[in-house]
């Protein structure tokens, strides 16, 4: 087995009030400078990635929608059972993280808002089901009608109106517990909103 070879010394140069230290570069071999015709370009090739998979983000958010729908049917049936919740939770949060990126930012909105009432909900089982079931089909209408409804804008009226509507019940449910009104009143993250 071969030895590496050492790395250089660094070289130091001695002024009267401080020092240089210049580090060697070692992976200053490990560069090709390539001809402006050979430049590639990691940008331009993942938006055309993006690009071709763009047919498929309908048929992603559709099957995404209807593992919500599922996980809202199976609480619907057996109520609030830990693994229920925390099925609708990863749903809704996985609407959440995919919809700005297929172009579903209106229900991405609905989905944070959804996600926010199930981790933030002191009981979960107390939240009135009209909320939940009105986040769930309102994700669902904005997935399914997405061309129609954002020319006019209803989408991100419908998911800022929840949003309130959330809000509005987490600050009452929470009033004696400062951390988590702390974070109900946080601006929200999601992409596009």
């Amino acid at each position: 087995m071969m030895a590496k070879p050492k790395p250089p010394a660094p070289q130091i140069q001695a002024y009267a009030d401080h020092h240089v230290i210049t580090q060697p570069n070692p992976l200053r071999h490990a560069v090709r400078y390539v001809d402006d015709k050979e430049a590639d370009d990691p940008v331009a090739r993942a938006e055309q990635a993006l690009a071709d998979l763009s047919g498929e983000f309908d048929n992603w958010m559709q099957e995404e929608c209807d593992r919500l729908a599922a996980a809202h049917g199976t609480i619907l049936k057996d109520g609030f059972t830990p693994s229920a919740r925390d099925e609708l939770f990863r749903a809704a949060h996985d609407i959440k993280g995919d919809a700005a990126t297929f172009g579903y930012a209106a229900a991405g909105a609905a989905a944070d808002s959804l996600c926010r009432i199930i981790e933030h909900a002191p009981d979960i089982a107390a939240v009135p089901a009209n909320l939940i079931a009105h986040h769930v089909q309102a994700i669902q209408a904005i997935v399914r009608e997405q061309t129609s409804i954002d020319r006019i804008g209803v989408a991100e009226t419908l998911s800022a109106h929840l949003r309130n509507i959330a809000d509005d019940y987490l600050k009452a449910v929470n009033h004696d517990r400062p951390e988590h009104l702390e974070a109900i009143l946080a601006p929200s993250i999601v992409p596009g909103e």
